[in-house]
């Protein structure tokens, strides 16, 4: 089985973020000033390993080695590139594709082609300035495609699923938006397609993020998997409390949710386990903390590694029916530290979160070959 894992990477210096908060700014910023905002709230983070540079292929090396030996087989980069240019993809191109290990892992990316807005931190009011767009023009498609066929999906230890290189779009709908309609669209995903062709390719394995995606439309574009990013955009924490959400409640009905997908969608659901979900520390720490939308949202508890174990034994379970014809996980998240979400060691729990990976996937298992 294939165990994907989202990976974050606003936790090395980008030169937009240079510009919008300052020298060297990274998101450690964020982790670093949590604070805890009622009583029982888990605040600060404590990274065992520190406020390291992921763009470092020698910190890489070590994410890569500690994934693989836990059963993880394929870091899915959240990557951005807008009208203007990429972002953050220091990580990928620095950090993981020039570490020493790097074929022990698979990569693949997922374009998260949202608004970006002014969120780090976000004041009490939502009326925040958008500091990037994340619709693009079919020229910026075609220029984005470009380096990803010639670049990343050359690598030898790109995902691929029966053959054919893996990419997946965050939110369908804005692409559609930004290229100007279904027709200008389909145009542009056959040029994509064409290119992948061209490079050596059976095809493109053309993924859709579930939260924005209609099926029909997915269909007509040619989308031949789905997967979710986290529990949080298809079940309503607030239905199992605030600010503490019940972490094994909340997991009870994410699993419902995948029969759900599944049923809803003509192509290949992949299920998603969340570890955990805590989003205060991209909010203004002096700001009352109230149930008002992102990022003012209830936190999950009682998400411990063996909370997190159980929800991996359903979708082993799920995964394993004869039905499922696509055998994949994804996993939220390596290292989305500021909506608490990692698995990366950290004080409370040290590596428990991995060890409950290993425990259901073994990295014997998972080898990448």
């Amino acid at each position: 089985m294939e165990v994907a894992v989202y990976y974050f990477p606003q936790y090395h210096p980008d030169p937009r973020n240079d510009a919008w908060h300052g020298k060297d700014w990274t998101e450690w910023e964020l982790v670093k000033h949590a604070t805890s905002r009622f009583q029982g709230h888990y605040q600060p983070l404590t990274p065992e390993w520190g406020y390291f540079d992921e763009s470092d292929p020698a910190w890489t090396a070590r994410e890569i080695d500690l994934a693989a030996d836990h059963g993880v087989t394929t870091f899915l980069y959240d990557w951005y590139w807008w009208e203007d240019g990429p972002f953050l993809q220091t990580a990928l191109e620095n950090g993981f594709l020039a570490a020493s290990n790097r074929n022990r892992m698979k990569f693949a990316i997922m374009w998260a082609n949202h608004n970006w807005a002014n969120i780090h931190p976000a004041p009490y009011g939502r009326n925040w300035e958008n500091l990037a767009l994340g619709k693009v023009s079919r020229r910026t498609f075609d220029e984005l495609t470009d380096h990803v066929v010639d670049y990343y999906f050359s690598q030898p230890n790109h995902l691929k699923i029966d053959g054919e290189p893996f990419f997946s779009i965050y939110e369908l709908q804005t692409f559609i938006e930004g290229l100007g309609g279904m027709n200008e669209t389909k145009r542009a995903l056959e040029e994509f397609r064409r290119k992948t062709i061209r490079a050596g390719f059976p095809g493109l394995h053309l993924n859709a993020v579930a939260w924005q995606a209609d099926p029909a439309i997915a269909l007509d574009l040619g989308v031949a998997s789905i997967h979710s990013y986290c529990w949080a955009h298809h079940v309503n924490m607030g239905n199992y409390g605030f600010p503490l959400s019940d972490y094994a409640k909340n997991a009870v009905r994410a699993i419902q949710v995948w029969d759900e997908l599944a049923a809803k969608f003509p192509m290949p659901y992949c299920p998603n386990v969340s570890m955990g979900w805590d989003s205060s520390p991209r909010t203004v720490q002096s700001d009352r903390f109230e149930n008002r939308g992102y990022p003012f949202t209830p936190i999950y508890s009682g998400n411990t590694p063996a909370a997190f174990e159980e929800a991996l034994k359903s979708a082993r379970a799920w995964l394993s029916r004869p039905e499922t014809s696509l055998k994949m996980l994804t996993i939220n998240a390596w290292n989305e530290w500021t909506e608490g979400s990692f698995l990366l060691p950290e004080k409370r729990y040290g590596d428990g979160y991995l060890r409950a990976i290993r425990n259901v996937f073994s990295a014997q298992e998972n080898a990448t070959g």
